[in-house]
C-alpha cells in the first residue's frame, strides 16, 4: 500500500489573549485630539475585548459636559504637529482654531468616525464606563447632572486607582 500524504485544513489562528485585561484612560485636556485619541483608545480596548474606563479630569471635564462635546476645538497654538508649516503666530489668529477644527472634523467625517456623543453612547453600550474627577468637578462648580448621561459617577482619584485593581491593567494618561 501507497503511503498517501493526507492534508489538513491549514490550522486556525487562535486570537490571542492579551497581557492587558483592562485600560484606564484618564484624559485631562479637553482640546478634540486629545478627546478622541481617549476614545479611540477606549473603543480599541473594548473590541479586544479588554475592560475600558475613562477619567476625566480639570479641562477634559469639557468633553463629558451636556452640550460641549461636540464643539470642541483643535489646540493650534503651541501644537508644532499641527500644519508644521504654519507659523504660531498665524495659528492664534482669531477664528483659525474654528477653521482647524472644521477641517479636522470634516476629514474625520470622511473617515466615518462619529462624532464625539456619538462616540460615547458606543463606548457605553459596548461595556465601557465614564467618570468625571470630584476635585476638578468640584473646582468647576459642576455637578452630576450637569455631565453627559453617560458619565457613571463623579468620583474621588482614589475611587479611579480602584478602578485600575488588578495586575493586567494599564493607565493611560492623555
Amino acid at each position: 500500500m501507497e503511503n498517501i500524504a493526507v492534508k489538513t485544513a491549514p490550522e486556525v489562528k487562535k486570537k490571542e489573549k492579551h497581557p492587558v485585561e483592562k485600560v484606564l484612560i484618564i484624559c485631562a485636556r479637553g482640546t478634540l485630539e486629545d478627546v478622541y485619541a481617549a476614545l479611540v483608545m477606549a473603543n480599541g480596548a473594548l473590541m479586544e475585548g479588554m475592560e475600558a474606563k475613562l477619567f476625566f479630569t480639570f479641562f477634559g471635564l469639557e468633553a463629558i459636559r451636556k452640550g460641549h462635546s461636540d464643539h470642541l476645538h483643535t489646540a493650534t497654538v503651541g501644537n508644532p504637529a499641527f500644519m508644521p508649516k504654519v507659523p504660531t503666530m498665524l495659528a492664534g489668529l482669531p477664528g483659525f482654531e474654528a477653521l482647524a477644527s472644521h477641517m479636522m472634523k470634516r476629514e474625520m467625517d470622511k473617515l466615518d468616525i462619529p462624532p464625539v456623543s456619538e462616540f460615547f453612547e458606543i463606548i457605553e453600550a459596548s461595556g465601557g464606563e465614564v467618570y468625571a474627577c470630584k476635585l476638578a468637578a468640584d473646582m468647576f462648580h459642576l455637578k452630576q447632572e450637569d455631565f453627559i448621561p453617560e458619565v457613571k459617577d463623579i468620583i474621588t482619584v482614589g475611587d479611579m486607582y480602584a478602578l485600575a485593581e488588578g495586575p493586567s491593567t494599564q493607565i493611560v494618561f492623555i
